[in-house]
């Protein structure tokens, strides 16, 4: 019965989305109210959960957002994200730009977190699309696939690095096998799958990206633009870096870990670009901040929308039904690691966070863990590829896919739904071929 209701409920926001064409955040709204309610909790418990799912995820990612927004905008006003898609297209070929998009978003993805992995990116394809006048999907499918493997099965992401620590695997093990899976992954979930969906006109949503386009002199350096806008990435490697080589616990390996934070390295990139994008190239300080003023009222419905799939997931969470589906796997004979990928699938899907779902898996599949027969780096791998799959509408994720690329509903099971599912089942069968030479 549980399941049956939450699948009812994810009818139910497909019906009022993308049939009746409902607004997004007040389809997520009834939604949560309708699947808490038939799942017993009581009415002021269901408007906590929204409550607290929705503020838990802005308060993880509105700042996030923000400023990556901000950070886009400021490229894209500026012409610094057109001279990095003009050089990514003369260096590669237009027929060779969605390559150039899987090998970049991996590299950023192995360093950041998926979100900021994502809003630094996103003003990158938007502009390689419409500089090399190519499909928005098969620009940006590539890179998100690319940060979305990264995510998923190399540490230092902390997914992978939770399920290390809980089931006593060696990290670097797991680095080294997670690499292996992730070439082929992203090579099948990204360029390849494109493929299905070449024959769609996605349009870039308005307001994303600057409409101007600029003459080659008038655009900023290639050095300068790309700096920049790694900017992020560079500090956050350079303080895991620093941690290392100064003393723990010294000033110096406090300030270090204060940078590379996730929200202050975005922030201090945001004042570097309102210099090297703004202030260096002569602009007034009024003009750079209703760039700034811009960027966020772009977002404004994209931040609600994704909060409100916060607020799903959080009922979805205290309703139960992660441990009812896990009750459900109980006594079933199969692979140790195709037995905790049913699982973590499973869970994945009922309550939509990856976070989430690795750490209900590791505490249900501790037994499975203990096996001889298991090795615990591949059984980890298993667990993050797991996380991976189906991402439903209950994860942010979803939703901040669907409103930047512009998707309907549907459209956005079909092509990111579809891609994870690929990108998880291809780790699935990359474990089990290690299993045969890795004991």
């Amino acid at each position: 019965m549980p399941v049956f209701i939450l699948l009812l409920g994810i009818v139910f926001i497909f019906v009022l989305i993308s049939v009746l064409r409902l607004n997004a955040f007040l389809s997520l709204m009834l939604a949560c109210i309708f699947v808490g309610v038939a799942e017993g909790l009581p009415l002021m418990k269901v408007i906590a959960s929204i409550e607290a799912g929705l503020g838990g995820t802005l308060g993880h990612l509105a700042i996030i957002l923000g400023l990556g927004a901000m950070l886009g905008r400021l490229m894209s006003d500026c012409g610094a994200a057109q001279k990095i898609a003009l050089t990514l297209v003369n260096k590669f070929g237009r027929k060779n730009v969605k390559w150039a998009m899987a090998l970049t978003g991996f590299i950023v993805g192995i360093a950041l977190f998926w979100e900021v992995a994502f809003v630094i990116l996103i003003p990158i394809v938007f502009t390689v699309a419409t500089t090399a006048e190519l499909p928005l999907l098969e620009v940006g499918l590539p890179a998100l696939a690319a940060i979305s493997v990264a995510h998923c099965f190399l540490p230092p992401h902390p997914g992978p690095v939770a399920i290390a620590n809980i089931f006593h695997a060696n990290i670097g093990l797991t680095l080294v096998y997670g690499l292996i899976i992730s070439i082929p992954a992203v090579l099948i979930g990204g360029p390849l799958w494109h493929k299905l969906f070449r024959k769609w006109s996605i349009e870039i949503p308005q307001g994303l990206i600057s409409t101007k386009i600029y003459k080659e002199e008038d655009l900023p350096g290639f050095g300068v633009s790309l700096i920049t806008a790694m900017a992020p990435v560079i500090l956050i490697i350079g303080s895991m870096i620093g941690e290392h080589i100064v003393a723990k616990g010294s000033g110096a390996a406090a300030f270090f870990k204060f940078i590379g934070n996730t929200d202050i390295s975005l922030l201090i990139s945001v004042f570097l670009a309102l210099f090297t994008f703004g202030l260096q190239r002569g602009k007034k300080l009024p003009e750079i901040m209703s760039t700034i003023e811009a960027s966020i009222k772009a977002i404004a419905m994209i931040m609600l929308v994704i909060g409100a799939g916060g607020a799903f997931k959080q009922v979805i969470i205290d309703s139960g039904i992660a441990q009812y589906i896990a009750s459900l796997m109980v006594g079933v004979s199969l692979s140790p690691y195709v037995m905790a990928f049913i699982v973590t699938a499973f869970i994945r899907v009922a309550v939509g966070s990856s976070t989430v779902t690795v750490f209900t898996a590791a505490g249900i599949l501790t037994s499975l863990a203990a096996m001889p027969e298991v090795n615990k780096e591949l059984f980890v791998l298993t667990i993050s590829a797991a996380s991976m799959f189906g991402l439903p509408p209950t994860d942010a994720a979803f939703w901040m896919c669907k409103e930047y690329f512009n998707l309907s509903f549907g459209q956005t099971v079909k092509v990111v739904t579809g891609m994870t599912s690929v990108i998880a089942l291809c780790g699935l069968a990359g474990v089990l071929a290690l299993s045969l030479v890795i004991h």
